[in-house]
């Protein structure tokens, strides 16, 4: 077939994108009577959500509610105004906080998207607003065989934080079954058992189909979609936006087989998965990026700043307006062989007892235990000045043995692995260790002295390590009496170097709390929507807790499904 033999589609919807956003918004759609068309320029549906914890961010949401915690609205816009500061925005946040609860009601009553409570803290819970516990929910595992034949379309879940495909919660006990597998025969038996389902399943489907977090999230809302009648049609890239009477009227696509013009009757909702991995944008707003360094994201390499570029064709306003233009996340590179690496991102091992962060003069420069967003603001700002923006994350045997270091796995797993890839830095002595790590000698040392002295206590007089709930959650609850403090004292010494990556950007489009894309006046583009990371994130560049993406990205899409319905977002 040609590139001109395609005949043209007609659709009431049409959806760039396969993430939470766009899956959201085509649900939305389609369950209140709506013709929706999904196209996708990857191989695989579920964007940066399949990659991601499956975290959601609800105020009020009814999981919590259930639980009988004890929460307000009054309470969270208090929070959210303290995060977002001179760029909170009331009408968005407002309409946020009256649909994320109805998003959920939605979705787990007439969808298989389903989710359970997480016993997650914001992430700032000490601030005014800021709670311990009832505001974060995650997607319930699923079973990707309840997919069928378009199970080996899911994107598959980032490879350097599976185990041998296999995937887990972070937040949850499965993780301390891992960590105890060579100390407690409970543990082993747990472990055993899930290896054992996990190797059938690979024989039997060459994936791992027992899935969690955000591939589970993904998971859940392709089959929803599919269970409505819509298509998600992948390896299929938009290429221009139809603009008729100054309205947009569909888009110009494009797959292996040629062109196609779809028109959609009520809009075009753009849901590329933001910029991480736009280049030219990056250099100019990232301020490693602007200083010569190294940036390195795990979210997926489609995510190129397709829907922001089409948007900007039609007038589309985009603003580099935050002073935090990404949900940073330190990564470190995984050697693949043949010049290659993966990405893995330090979710889980900098809060546990007796892992430091210095940077190349030994300093610590930050509460390792706070979140990754913070963590990564802080190793931009000590870099400030220097070509590279790195650190090192440190710790002594024992912690190595009991919980890994980044991609480095715990006993049984030999550290040899790791250690003749390059990937994990030895030293028989912290000065060995520094001069394998290029980092300063002495000043690794007396960092280590220095530290370990409130350590042995389970202090950390310097940041502060282990003071909040947020701190002590993905500390280790075993260790006493920090969770997420303990001394580096036991040689040989470990480390790994760690670069700065992101979970997916902040800033975007200007749009409303609708959903419809602005121009440079801050009028509505008509037929033109944004939703998910190519629209600019409501939290103003801040990162107030687990899910502030996800929750945000969800309601959008569902606000914004109803809206083209003709339903009003109140």
């Amino acid at each position: 077939m040609s590139l001109s033999e395609h005949a043209p589609l007609v659709c009431d919807v049409l959806v760039i994108g396969s993430g939470a956003g766009g899956l959201s918004t085509a649900v939305t759609a389609r369950k209140h009577g709506l013709d929706v068309v999904v196209v996708e320029k990857e191989e695989h549906f579920g964007g940066t959500t399949a990659f991601s914890g499956g975290v959601l961010w609800i105020p009020g949401n009814p999981h919590a509610v259930a639980q009988g915690i004890t929460d307000t609205r009054d309470a969270a816009r208090l929070y959210l105004k303290t995060e977002t500061g001179n760029f909170y925005r009331e009408d968005a946040i407002e309409c946020f906080l009256d649909n994320g609860p109805r998003m959920l009601d939605f979705f787990e009553r007439e969808t298989e998207v389903k989710f359970v409570a997480s016993a997650y803290p914001d992430y700032h819970p000490d601030l005014p607003g800021g709670v311990d516990i009832g505001r974060s929910v995650v997607a319930a595992p699923y079973d990707a065989r309840g997919l069928g034949g378009e199970m080996n379309r899911l994107k598959p879940p980032l490879a350097t934080i599976t185990f041998i495909g296999m995937m887990f919660n972070s937040s949850n006990n499965e993780l301390k079954h891992f960590f105890n597998a060579t100390r407690s025969l409970t543990s082993a038996l747990y472990v055993a058992k899930r290896l054992a389902n996990h190797l059938k399943d690979l024989l039997l489907y060459r994936r791992g189909v027992q899935v969690t977090s955000g591939n589970a999230l993904a998971a859940r809302l392709a089959k929803s979609a599919f269970d409505c009648g819509i298509a998600i049609r992948t390896g299929t890239a938009a290429e221009k936006l139809i603009v008729k009477d100054g309205a947009v009227t569909g888009a110009v696509v494009k797959d292996a087989s040629g062109t196609q013009r779809i028109t959609a009757r009520r809009g075009v909702v753009l849901a590329c998965g933001g910029f991480p991995h736009d280049e030219a944008r990056l250099a100019g707003i990232y301020p490693h990026r602007r200083r010569g360094g190294a940036h390195v994201s795990p979210t997926p390499e489609g995510n190129t700043g397709d829907g922001i570029r089409l948007a900007e064709t039609v007038g589309g306003q985009f603003e580099a307006r935050f002073p935090d233009a990404a949900a940073w996340m330190p990564v470190s590179k995984v050697p693949l062989g043949n010049g290659r690496f993966g990405v893995f991102p330090h979710l889980v091992d900098r809060y546990k007892p007796g892992v430091i962060a210095v940077n190349r003069h030994g300093r610590r420069f930050t509460n390792e235990a706070n979140s990754y967003h913070d963590v990564g603001a802080a190793m931009i700002a000590d870099s400030e000045g220097e070509g590279e923006t790195v650190a090192w994350l440190v710790c002594d045997h024992a912690t190595l043995r009991k919980y890994g270091l980044g991609f480095a796995k715990p006993a049984p797993v030999p550290t040899s692995l790791y250690t003749r890839t390059g990937y994990l830095l030895k030293g028989r002595t912290l000065a060995d260790l520094a001069r394998a790590a290029g980092i300063d000698a002495a000043g690794l040392e007396e960092t280590v002295r220095t530290y370990n002295v409130g350590a042995v206590k389970g202090e950390d007089p310097a940041f502060h390590r282990g003071s909040t709930a947020f701190n002590r959650y993905l500390g280790d609850p075993d260790h006493k009496p920090n969770p997420t403090v303990a001394p580096i004292d036991q040689g040989p010494f470990y480390a790994v170097k760690i670069f700065m990556g992101d979970l997916g950007t902040f800033d975007g489009l200007s749009t409303d709390p609708l959903g419809r894309v602005l121009d440079t006046n801050a009028a509505p583009i008509a037929g033109l929507y944004a939703v998910g990371n190519d629209a600019a994130s409501i939290m103003g560049g801040n990162y107030p807790g687990a899910g502030i993406t996800l929750g945000p990205i969800m309601t959008s899409g569902y606000v914004t499904g109803r809206y083209l319905a003709g339903i009003s977002a109140h």
